[in-house]
Order: C-alpha cells, then sequence, then structure tokens
C-alpha cells in the first residue's frame, strides 16, 4: 500500500499526487516512470514522475483525467492510499553535453521533461523549454519550467496565456533565426511528437521522444507497449520510454493506443454516473487492506531452532 501525502489540482483536469513510495524514491533518474494499480481489479497504468524526494521517501506523480482510472484516481485525497506502485521503470533519460538543447512538452509531458530538463542544464547545455498547452487553465509547472531551463517559452492554441500557437511553431522559428539546436526532446501527445519529429528529421538534429505507450506489466512480457522502430519492434517499458524520433512509426503507436479507445469511453461514462458508490467501495477496499497487512505486520517472526538445515546449508557447515 502506498499512502498519499499530499494532493492538488495544478491545471484543469490534471492533479499532483505525493506518494510514500521509499524504494522507488531512492532509485528514480530523469525519464523514468512508473505503473500504478488503483485497486485488485484495477487495470495497471504507466504514470509520469515528475520528481522524488529520497530523504522523505516519497515520488511526485502528476494525472490528467482521461479514462476511468485517472478520473478516480484524481479523486482521491491526502490520507488515501494506491494498492500497487512500481517502479522505477524504464531507461533513464540519456544525460551529457550536446550543446544547446530543446525541450517540448505538452500536457502532462511537462512534469516527466523537469527533471530531464534540469539534469541537462546541470551537464551544461543550455536548456530551451518550450512548453504547449491548449489553454491558461491547462499550463502547468511554470516556475518550475523556467527554473530548470535556461529560456522558456510558453505557448497556447487559443494564445489565452503566452504566445498563441504550437510549440512546432516555436522550434521552427528559432531555428529560422539562426539558433543552432544540437540536440530535441519531444515528450506529450503523439501528434506533436510526430510533428517535432518530421521538423527535425530533415534537418539532422538528433531528436528523442518519450513515447506513451498501453502498458500493462511494465517488464516486456505482455506487449502491449510495442513500438517499431523501422522494421524492428522495441517495448517502450523495458527499450525506452525515450526513442530516436527519426525511426517511430508513429502510425502504428497511434493505432494501437486507439485499441481500447470505446471500452475507455463506457467505463468513464459509468464513472462518472456512479462517483460516490465506486470511490466508497474503492476505499472500503483499501481500508480492508490496511487492516490485512497491519495483521501480517503484527505476527512474529519465529526461528525454529530445531529446523534441519538444508542440503546447501549442511555442506557449508
Amino acid at each position: 500500500m502506498y499512502r498519499i501525502v499530499d494532493a492538488r489540482d495544478v491545471g484543469l483536469n490534471i492533479r499532483q499526487l505525493v506518494v510514500e513510495a521509499p524504494r522507488i524514491a531512492h532509485k528514480q533518474e530523469p525519464g523514468q516512470f512508473v505503473i500504478l494499480r488503483l485497486h485488485a481489479k484495477g487495470e495497471r497504468i504507466p504514470l509520469t514522475i515528475k520528481s522524488s524526494d529520497p530523504e522523505a521517501g516519497t515520488v511526485t506523480i502528476v494525472v490528467q483525467s482521461v479514462g476511468k482510472t485517472t478520473a478516480m484516481l484524481n479523486c482521491l485525497r491526502k490520507g488515501d492510499s494506491i494498492l500497487d506502485l512500481v517502479g522505477p521503470l524504464g531507461r533513464p533519460s540519456e544525460i551529457e553535453n550536446y550543446g544547446t538543447v530543446a525541450i517540448l512538452a505538452g500536457s502532462v509531458g511537462t512534469a516527466m521533461a523537469l527533471p530531464t530538463a534540469s539534469a541537462l542544464k546541470q551537464a551544461g547545455n543550455h536548456v530551451v523549454f518550450v512548453e504547449g498547452a491548449r489553454s491558461k487553465e491547462m499550463v502547468i509547472f511554470e516556475d518550475e519550467v523556467r527554473q530548470s531551463s535556461n529560456e522558456a517559452y510558453i505557448m497556447t492554441d487559443d494564445g489565452s496565456y503566452g504566445e498563441q500557437g504550437l510549440v512546432t511553431e516555436k522550434l521552427n522559428e528559432l531555428i529560422a533565426a539562426g539558433r543552432k539546436i544540437d540536440f530535441v526532446l519531444a515528450v506529450g501527445p503523439v501528434p506533436m511528437m510526430r510533428a517535432v519529429a518530421q521538423l527535425t528529421a530533415p534537418l539532422g538534429i538528433k531528436t528523442m521522444v518519450s513515447l506513451n505507450s498501453i502498458m500493462v506489466d511494465g517488464t516486456g512480457m505482455c506487449g502491449g507497449c510495442r513500438v517499431l522502430l523501422g522494421n524492428k519492434s522495441k517495448f517502450a517499458c523495458v527499450d525506452g520510454p525515450e526513442f530516436d524520433a527519426s525511426l517511430v512509426n508513429f502510425d502504428v503507436l497511434m493505432q494501437r493506443n486507439s485499441m481500447y479507445r470505446e471500452k475507455e469511453c463506457q467505463s468513464l461514462k459509468h464513472f462518472q454516473e456512479h462517483t460516490q458508490e465506486e470511490l466508497v467501495e474503492l476505499r472500503a477496499e483499501l481500508a480492508e487492506k490496511e487492516r490485512e497487512l497491519a495483521e501480517l505486520r503484527s505476527i512474529p517472526i519465529k526461528l525454529n531452532p530445531k529446523r534441519r538445515p538444508m542440503k546447501n546449508e549442511a555442506q557449508n557447515v
């Protein structure tokens, strides 16, 4: 069980949760993620790690309500618990001194890009961070975006905040103005990452994208997160989540990500119609799990002095 020690809204339908997870907090590196299961019958979903605090033993995850599980998760409060949290998963971001780095992030991708941006800045890069959002209400972590970079630009689709336009338009503007960009990282919606790849590939700019594939186990066994790189298949959970943007087949990725959309919409609709009942049931189930764990922890561990040694133990005596 993983207890929520802080929960707050950070944008429209976007919530930040600070969760007790000491082992994950001590090992998490930029670019990695967790897989969460809210309750025993719940689905397993990958979530962004915004930061970790090894001393406090906590990780901060950011959740956007897009389906039943994320909507239910965003209803939880400080003091509630999550059944399973597995991580850190995936390969960490490759941190080196490239020169001038452009980080393009949209939606909750901004949260995942923050630790990588900070690490790249500390490695001596000049970091240009371009955050994109549909509107002002969806701009998140602006102060941290500015702290983790040398230059920061906020783009909104409707022009309600920052500059009006897309993150790719800002990148194209910088390149057209003669800025030399040595490395690009794009994190966010698949159409945005594809647009970035289409822009940078002809220019020969090394570009990585962090893919948000459907995942279940997080160990490469289920194959749900399979992505096509050229003529090779890779698993986002163990080989990624970051891949060379010029090799990613974004059409296949978008097709696979939409496989369960109809069922997701049905589940979300049911939850929205029965929110209170489902939350009461969820909290009752998690409370019962807490009691079971408390009982297990209270059982004293006793060693049997008369136990016969195992064969290998006997040989080592």
